[in-house]
């Protein structure tokens, strides 16, 4: 009896291994505190393994991102303001009261005469503002919204005489609407709704988007202005990124640095995959309106390094997903069940990292279609191939970042988890001491 209740009952099995020690406290807790010297060696080696990789790296991040900082010189690459106006013309703000047609001629269509009758917000009488017929056709304007107008009043007073059998020209002419009031109500909601489910880590992480940005703002666009390196801006600018805003988020540990390294390698099978497909896939960017008005100013610009930067950079929030999820995999796991071999560890989270790549590889897809959506229906209307479409100069861009996008995070995912396999073994093996002898009760 004394043997039983010493060894089985509650040294072991009942209390001291399986429910208080290892599964219970033991594993994840208390247990930590009684390290073996063979636990705290192999705790010792593997985060100095992690530090060996990751500092050196850090440190070449930051000596990268000073050789290649952004000096401010933009040569003469310049790019006119759209929104600029001509001295005595301005851009006014006014809530429209009515909507109705003025001047209309037989069979011209209502949205090419549309005028909305606006109250200016710095006061004075209404005014009638001509309407974007494009605008008209597509959203249409009401009562109560808040538009941009174009104020040309002094050069063409309401009051002129237009010539005979021409319309009127128009002293107020549609800009756009006022969004600021709704976007900022989405973006409040944003990170309300981030910060009540996530909490501390939930603004920790808002804080780092705000970094991220601020990295692309100040160092990795004005970068492919100047000319710097698409590739090195790319990875550098991307590395910085990346172990801002893991650390920031979720701390200083053996399981962050362990997604940081997976994200890493994820971002260098990008880089290299996406270097190969802009030089092999000739992706010249001309398809965009935005890219061919960059290519229009010359200088140091190169249109390929902007997409080839584009596609490291869109990613990165889909790789930094995958990672820190297989890293919390594998350390969740390791905990409810300590004794778990290695490789058994390995294969459970790997099947978890199979679901998730499936449902990662829809995510990316269908965020591109999305943003693809009015060039899918410009191609469709086209009634050209399927494959020409693809490869044509509308939608290669989006087929080659879906692509280059997946096959990195999919390498990432069973990398991070055997980094995570190994570390968690080496930091968290044989944490409780050896179990006492069985006690015998003579």
């Amino acid at each position: 009896m004394g043997a039983v209740h010493g060894s089985a009952g509650h040294g072991s099995a009942g209390h001291g291994s399986a429910g208080h020690g290892s599964a219970g406290h033991g594993g994840a807790g208390h247990g930590e505190d009684a390290l073996t010297p063979a636990a705290a060696v192999a705790r010792r080696r593997a985060t100095w393994i992690l530090a060996a990789i990751l500092v050196p790296l850090g440190l070449t991040t930051i000596a990268a991102m000073i050789v290649l900082w952004p000096s401010g010189d933009r040569g003469d690459l310049k790019l006119s303001n759209p929104y600029a106006v001509a001295e005595g013309v301005s851009v006014d703000i006014g809530t429209v009261q009515t909507v109705g047609q003025s001047g209309c001629a037989n069979g011209q269509p209502a949205s090419q005469c549309t005028v909305a009758v606006t109250q200016p917000e710095a006061g004075g009488a209404p005014v009638h503002v001509a309407m974007n017929p494009d605008v008209m056709v597509s959203h249409g304007v009401k009562a109560g919204d808040r538009i941009r107008y174009l104020n040309l009043s002094r050069f063409q007073p309401p009051s002129a005489t237009p010539a005979a059998g021409a319309p009127a020209a128009p002293s107020y002419v549609f800009v756009d609407f006022v969004r600021t009031v709704p976007v900022l109500l989405l973006a409040g909601l944003y990170a309300v709704v981030v910060i009540a489910v996530a909490r501390w880590r939930g603004l920790r992480a808002l804080v780092g988007l705000a970094g991220a940005y601020a990295v692309l703002a100040l160092f990795v666009l004005p970068g492919l202005v100047e000319g710097r390196p698409p590739l090195l801006l790319a990875l550098v600018g991307s590395t910085a990124i990346m172990m801002g805003v893991l650390y920031f988020a979720h701390g200083i540990s053996a399981r962050t640095s362990t997604a940081l390294l997976g994200t890493i390698f994820g971002l260098g099978v990008t880089a290299v995959l996406a270097s190969w497909a802009v030089d092999v896939g000739d992706l010249t960017g001309v398809g965009s309106h935005d890219a061919a008005s960059l290519v229009s100013l010359g200088g140091r610009l190169s249109i390929s390094g902007i997409i080839l930067t584009g596609l490291v950079i869109a990613s990165l929030g889909a790789l930094n997903d995958v990672t820190i999820t297989q890293a919390s995999a594998v350390w969740e796991l390791y905990e409810l069940a300590p004794c778990t071999p290695a490789r058994s560890l390995f294969s459970s989270a790997l099947r978890i990292g199979r679901d998730h790549i499936a449902s990662t590889v829809y995510t990316i897809a269908f965020a591109y279609v999305g943003a693809a959506l009015p060039a899918l229906l410009l191609v469709m209307l086209y009634d050209r191939p399927l494959l020409e479409a693809l490869t044509g100069p509308e939608l290669v861009e989006e087929v080659v970042r879906t692509l280059v996008g997946s096959i990195g995070l999919v390498l990432a995912i069973p990398l991070t988890t055997a980094v995570a396999v190994a570390v968690v073994k080496a930091t968290g093996a044989a944490r409780l001491a050896p179990a006492a002898a069985p006690v015998t009760v003579r």
